[in-house]
């Protein structure tokens, strides 16, 4: 494989490790005309379509205010949210000036690594926070009587799911998620039940596909409940 051609599905490959639809050599329709596109990154967060046109420079020469120019037409022909051009040799000085204060970002493929790895982190865990508050509106919304009946909680003498412990465990997580600071320990009452107490959270990653599990469960007997009435 030629080495721009790696460069390329290296980045699709990063993009789409975090969960992003991402594809390399696309065509897409514009409303003036079709585009040719290095890197097509897509996905959907809190309701909303996400569309990113990704261009890769491997290039041994900066990248010049023309790129610039040429990316920006093509972001507001298909109506993108935004372009990026990765270069590993830079930017010329107009580049940069052409870039400032549009919707297109001008960075290195390490630097957009870092970049977007924490940008699409935070979005998924305020994401599920938002869902697991539905959670809790939804499941206090309901009788004691009938959450019991809808295998929501265990009788009062029993043992087995509860939503409770589910929305309360799911926003010990996120909390400290939110601070970025790993590994940590299950410390919660919840955490230790589900998990044992000796489970350490490595990542932003690894919190987010166990809570997303999680608020999908509790949500599908939710939803089950709601269906039945």
């Amino acid at each position: 494989m030629k080495p721009w051609k790696k460069y390329q599905e290296d980045v699709s490959t990063y993009f789409t490790s975090l969960g992003l639809e991402a594809s390399t050599d696309i065509t897409i329709d514009g409303v003036r005309t079709k585009h040719d596109i290095d890197v097509l990154v897509k996905s959907r967060h809190v309701g909303f379509d996400i569309t990113w046109i990704v261009e890769c420079k491997l290039w041994k020469t900066p990248v010049t205010k023309l790129h610039v120019l040429a990316l920006r037409e093509i972001v507001a022909d298909v109506g993108a949210d935004r372009g990026i051009i990765l270069s590993e040799s830079g930017f010329q000085s107009g580049a940069q000036e052409a870039a400032v204060l549009t919707n297109v970002q001008l960075t290195s493929f390490g630097e957009v690594r870092e970049i977007a790895q924490n940008s699409f982190y935070a979005l998924n865990l305020r994401e599920l926070y938002d869902r697991v508050e539905v959670c809790r509106e939804r499941y206090w919304s309901i009788s004691k009587q009938d959450r019991i009946e809808a295998g929501l909680r265990p009788d009062s003498c029993g043992f087995g799911y509860s939503g409770d412990h589910i929305v309360r465990c799911c926003s010990a997580l996120l909390a400290r998620a939110f601070r970025g600071i790993y590994p940590f320990q299950s410390d919660s009452l919840e955490e230790v039940v589900l998990f044992g107490e000796d489970k350490i959270f490595e990542s932003s990653k690894e919190v987010i596909e166990i809570v997303e599990k999680l608020t999908g469960e509790l949500e599908g007997k939710l939803d089950a409940y709601c269906q039945s009435r």
